[in-house]
């Protein structure tokens, strides 16, 4: 399977916006509702219209009014996440979260901060890619075009960098005619080594320049094949703001 060229990624990178654009972004805030079965299985309240922030340079994730209004959630990489108050005051805190969804409570409901934790890193990359294949770290095999029952899209295999939080190392994307992305599969590695997902990325929009789906599905894959549902996680993006460096 031949190496991806770097004239690739930055095929894709400019289809989304440009590399060029993407360096003068500080944050990417978005308001964002997300429901489906993940959260009914972990007894996580849904998201409605909650506004977050990503930074573009490190997995750096913030929810406002989460998980009560005037609370700020924050993850911080794989070290830390924790809740604020109002007044900046440390209301909850746990270092290496990823190690948690060890105990066996986790297989059957999450607590505030393992959410902050899973849809921080999820949202973050979500947010971040595909800016984020320029990274030092990642490595790519172009799988060439690849037959779905959506059509034939340009099919990437890529390895995360091991400090980034992410559902898993080894991640596949399609990409359309257009090198927008429509489409990835991954494993959800927090959930479970059996957790195989694919990710659908629709209704594209402009947001200051970069192109974002505003519309996600994420459904279960089982032996190799997407399954119509249960529609694991739903995300919709109401607004994107993208903020430049001062």
């Amino acid at each position: 399977m031949p190496i991806a060229d770097k004239a690739l990624i930055e095929k894709i990178v400019y289809a989304h916006g440009g590399k060029v654009l993407w360096n003068s972004v500080d944050w990417i805030e978005a308001d964002i509702s997300a429901n489906g079965f993940l959260f009914k299985a972990k007894h996580v309240q849904p998201l409605v219209h909650v506004r977050m922030r990503a930074s573009a340079r490190e997995p750096h994730f913030l929810f406002y009014d989460y998980p009560e209004p005037g609370q700020t959630a924050e993850l911080i990489g794989n070290q830390e996440v924790r809740v604020t108050g109002k007044d900046g005051s440390l209301l909850h805190s746990r270092t290496l979260p990823r190690t948690a969804f060890h105990g066996i409570r986790r297989n059957f409901w999450w607590d505030d901060l393992d959410f902050i934790y899973f849809a921080g890193y999820a949202t973050w990359n979500y947010l971040t890619t595909p800016f984020l294949f320029m990274r030092e770290g990642f490595t790519f095999e172009n799988c060439g075009q690849r037959q779905t029952p959506a059509g034939t899209f340009l099919c990437l295999d890529a390895t995360f960098p091991e400090d980034l939080p992410a559902h898993s190392r080894r991640q596949t994307f399609y990409f359309d005619e257009n090198s927008l992305l429509r489409r990835f599969d991954y494993t959800a590695e927090v959930v479970g080594g059996w957790a195989h997902a694919a990710h659908f990325c629709d209704d594209y929009r402009d947001f200051g320049g970069l192109r974002f789906p505003a519309r996600r599905r994420v459904r279960p894959i089982f032996f190799n094949r997407v399954l119509s549902g249960p529609t694991l996680v739903a995300i919709d993006t109401h607004d994107i703001r993208v903020i430049r460096k001062a």
